[in-house]
């Protein structure tokens, strides 16, 4: 993968002349000033990469082979993400919306005191917390504390969340509530020691690539690999089994496949007895689901659900991997907490080859939604209900414990809040909630609303068109700082270029912002360092402690996973080794939760299952991926995935332009005719903008723990509106 970025000189040194492989483009012959170690810009497995940089611009990279997680090998967004970086589209000015002439540049210090000047306003006028603040979860650890800081100490509003509400929450409430901390169990290296894998709702080989090696080498060693999903994904194509679940229905398929563990007595009864509390109660329920009636609901025939617990029950080791496809649900913790008990019931957790991981999407899912930036959390995971954690950190910070606010909106909560007038100022940074957040024209009709909307990012993405003040922020490789990947490991990302003309580092703008709301020192930090030292201290004590880690030594050991209490402390990869878990009583938790419908359930007038999902070359609301030319040439445009029994049924043939219809509104594409999909089930990827975006027809009920959308399910209906719109251009696969 990375010939496309070596000279000849260095392509010949390394694997010999050979004329067939030269680029299309020619070789690339400028030789780089340095080459920076750091990470991919994308998903949570954050594969090390070695940057070449010449003349402060990133013209290509090399394999970082050294690093652990990905040994050199990337995924197709991976080997181009640094062709964005040169993209005319490259925010390079702060801009300020004016009323004749739509944009103009405007001066760092101009944009910092319109801003200023209209959170005083709006908050002067309708109260502090009429006043809210987006974040992201792509962005570095030290952002995401400093947006918690800023957005509690500097505006003082309750209204702070950030886009991992869309992506990881519901596996994170659901970690807390079986286990008593957010955390993946496991690290990656312990998946080729699994003899049997689940994967549950992760379409693993096109939005994590990389670690489909991992379960090939799994395979390799003799392991048996059951996929669970309304799709024959790529990654569903090799396993030994596939389950393809009714959307909607993930829940009762756990309790089908505990219901045989039980009745065969694959379950272990002496670590359920001392390690963990209310199996009774599951036990009663899960009585109910057999297999028979878990076929009824899920679809699912009773002999794969048999076949299943078959494979998982007398295996030595075992992993559970899921990811969005049960989470984005309105019990979205539900499944998770089902297919929890399918591990806790064997007994196979905290060992080498054993264990529990939730497969983060974005770049920092797992940092970005532990140092502070959530509604419902104050630094180092500490809930800002709990009396003693918010006295904490306001001795931490310096300020009285009453000034800082009590628990606000969820993401989706403030966009509706924002809709009823009851928020009239918003800032946000890295978030494009116009395009990620389900029922997408009443979130346009919400940001038509406000008062006053300051955007920060590096990239004019649909949302910030809508923006009164846009800063240009910064790329990933434009800043340093940490993030953590999937596994819970802390990694260092190290500065490669400046950001180009008036651009700032994000963080400078949050800072500058904080000093001009009057809390200087607050905000006086000079480096992304400085911020990482007052997180790590801030989370000392806390449930997620990176108290132990510092800069040189992420570096020095390719990461630090947490739990890290202490400068002597190796780091803790593999939680639950003593059978000690988190709750004060020691103990892991079953929960026992009946199957219910989704929100919207399929019907005469809407008979059609609609989910979404991601493919290999596009990465959540695209502002990235949908700049890089040779990923939009692999997938140019949303399609709908049907398959051929239904498109025969409707008479819609491969490439013909159909119309799928929710209760929300239509979208207007050309079909794909797949086997590889239920009969009775649509899927269109999201990551468009517009009338191709597939969030104008999702279902924004929210999960009542987690507060996520619905985004795998709701009902729909699809017609055929004509014949493709390019007769020689085919879709189908």
């Amino acid at each position: 993968m990375a010939t496309l970025n070596l000279t000849e000189q260095e392509y010949i040194d390394r694997y010999g002349p050979n004329p067939a492989h030269t680029p299309a483009g020619g070789w690339d012959n400028r030789q780089p000033d340095k080459l920076v170690k750091t990470h991919c810009c994308f998903c949570g497995v954050q594969c090390g990469i070695q940057l070449k940089v010449k003349e402060n611009k990133v013209i290509g990279f090399e394999p970082w082979e050294e690093f652990p997680v990905n040994r050199g090998k990337l995924c197709p967004k991976g080997v181009k993400r640094y062709m964005q970086n040169e993209h005319p589209d490259r925010l390079k000015a702060h801009l300020i919306r004016s009323l004749d002439h739509g944009f103009r540049e405007a001066s760092f210090d101009e944009a910092l005191d319109k801003t200023v000047a209209e959170i005083q306003r709006i908050q002067g006028a309708y109260g502090k917390d009429a006043f809210a603040f987006l974040g992201g979860a792509s962005m570095t650890n030290e952002k995401a504390y400093l947006n918690g800081k800023f957005a509690r100490v500097a505006l003082q509003t309750a209204n702070i969340d950030y886009n991992g509400r869309l992506c990881m929450v519901s596996a994170g409430a659901a970690n807390k509530l079986a286990f008593g901390v957010d955390r993946s169990a496991n690290p990656w290296s312990d998946i080729p020691q699994a003899k049997v894998i689940i994967l549950a709702g992760t379409n693993l080989a096109e939005c994590f690539p990389i670690l489909t090696d991992y379960v090939w080498r799994a395979r390799d060693n003799g392991a048996k690999i059951i996929v669970i999903d309304p799709r024959i994904t790529p990654i569903a194509r090799t396993a030994d089994l596939f389950l393809p679940v009714r959307p909607g229905r993930d829940n009762a398929l756990a309790h089908g496949i505990l219901h045989v563990l039980v009745q065969r007595s694959w379950i272990d009864e002496s670590f359920i007895a001392n390690h963990t509390s209310g199996w009774e109660n599951l036990e009663s329920l899960v009585a109910e689901y057999t297999p028979e009636k878990t076929e009824q609901i899920t679809g699912v025939p009773a002999q794969s659900i048999v076949a299943a617990a078959e494979l998982w029950g007398p295996a030595e080791t075992s992993m559970l991997l899921h990811a969005r496809g049960i989470e984005h649900h309105t019990k979205g913790v539900e499944n998770v907490l089902s297919y929890i008990n399918l591990v806790l019931a064997s007994g196979r957790i905290g060992k080498p080859g054993s264990g529990y991981g939730t497969i983060t999407g974005q770049g920092n899912g797992q940092g970005g939604r532990e140092h502070g930036q959530r509604c419902n959390q104050l630094p180092g995971g500490r809930d800002i209900n709990s009396p003693p954690h918010r006295q904490h950190i306001a001795e931490f910070w310096g300020v009285e414990e009453t000034s800082i606010p009590q628990e606000g909106l969820t993401a989706c909560e403030i966009i509706d809040a924002i809709e009823a007038g009851q928020i009239k100022g918003l800032l946000s940074i890295s978030f494009n909630p116009l395009v990620s957040i389900p029922d997408s024209e009443r979130t346009r009709a919400a940001l038509e609303k406000l008062e006053f909307y300051g955007a920060i990012d590096f990239f004019m993405n649909e949302t910030a068109r809508h923006a009164d003040v846009v800063f240009a922020g910064s790329l990933q490789e434009e800043d340093e700082g940490t993030v953590t990947t999937g596994e819970g490991r802390c990694v260092r990302l190290h500065n490669s270029v400046s950001p180009p003309g008036d651009a700032r580092r994000d963080w400078e703008i949050i800072c500058r912002l904080g000093q001009k709301l009057g809390q200087e020192k607050h905000f006086s930090y000079d480096k992304a360092g400085q911020i990482f030292e007052e997180l790590t201290a801030a989370s000392k004590g806390g449930p997620i402690d990176y108290s132990g880690m510092t800069y040189q030594r992420i570096e020095d050991e390719m990461g630090i996973f947490w739990p890290c209490p202490a400068p002597d402390h190796p780091g803790t990869p593999r939680l639950f080794e003593n059978g000690k878990f988190h709750h004060p009583d020691g103990r892991a938790k079953f929960h026992a939760y009946p199957y219910r419908p989704p929100a919207e359930d399929i019907d005469s007038e809407f008979p059609l299952f609609f989910t979404s999902g991601r493919v290999v070359s596009q990465y959540l609301s695209g502002t990235q991926t949908r700049r890089i030319g040779g990923l939009v040439d692999q997938y140019p445009e949303p399609l709908c995935e049907m398959h051929p029994l239904l498109a025969k049924k409707l008479g819609i043939e491969d490439g013909d332009r159909v119309r799928v219809v929710t209760r929300r509104g239509d979208i207007e594409l050309p079909a794909q005719i797949v086997r590889s999909i239920r009969p009775d089930t649509l899927f269109i990827p999201y990551h468009w903008a517009g009338k191709k975006a597939a969030n104008r027809i999702t279902n924004r009920a929210l999960d009542p723990i987690s507060k996520i959308p619905e985004f795998k399910v709701c009902a729909c209906r699809v017609e055929k509106i004509g014949p493709p719109e390019n007769a020689s251009t085919s879709h189908g696969q």
